[in-house]
């Protein structure tokens, strides 16, 4: 558990966060804080202080629009993120990308390990890098450990898209961007995306931009 040194400055900081209502400042690429990696939680916040803070996520989250969040990305260094993915896409998407609805759920110290060999390239985005995209390569399947936010163990296999929501997030976590695994030649503007590269997967812009995809 940590010590009430370490609580005390977390939890100012949060409530000093969560002094005002709506959504809270995302954190641009280019603060330390994205690249700084967290510790496991050890309930420095206190379980009121916790709901408060996954509920001001969870807003930010909706508000921007995103399909997850970590703390860090609000400038808070702790190993919290969220995700929630109401999936509204084509069926087409659907089929290519393996997006399917994902309820919200909070995930406390995660980690991820691949399940298998495959792998798959798609387009990603994030939400402290806005205006761009860039496909990554990423596991196609993956299993989750962690705890929820009532300390409640997770241990839980996710495929497709849900895979990447949780393997984005929780790299977060450890200071990576989704940067740091994209293909640097796929690198798109959002209005390059709207553009040239709306389909359900990546084949052409590999083509046309000259990188290659896995499988």
């Amino acid at each position: 558990m940590a010590s009430p040194s370490d609580r005390a400055p977390l939890a100012e900081l949060v409530e000093e966060l969560l002094v005002t209502d709506g959504p809270l400042p995302i954190v641009a690429a280019g603060d330390p804080v994205l690249r700084a990696g967290t510790g496991r939680y050890e309930g420095e916040l206190g379980p009121a202080l916790l709901a408060r803070l996954v509920e001001a996520l969870r807003v930010t989250m909706r508000a921007a629009p995103g399909v997850g969040l970590a703390a860090p990305q609000v400038g808070v260094p702790l190993r919290i993120a969220v995700i929630e993915d109401p999936a509204p896409v084509s069926e087409e998407v659907r089929l290519a990308r393996g997006r399917v609805p994902q309820p919200f759920r909070v995930l406390v110290n995660p980690s991820y390990a691949p399940v298998g060999t495959a792998r798959a390239g798609f387009f990603e985005g994030c939400l402290s890098v806005p205006g761009w995209q860039a496909v990554v390569a990423r596991p196609l399947e993956v299993r989750l450990t962690g705890e929820d936010e009532h300390g409640r163990a997770l241990d839980e296999v996710f495929t497709g898209w849900p895979a990447r929501i949780v393997q984005h997030e929780t790299d977060h976590l450890d200071g990576m961007l989704y940067l740091d695994r994209a293909e640097p030649r796929s690198l798109s503007s959002h209005q390059a995306m709207l553009e040239r590269w709306t389909g359900a997967t990546p084949e052409e812009a590999a083509k046309a931009l000259g990188f290659e995809l896995p499988g």
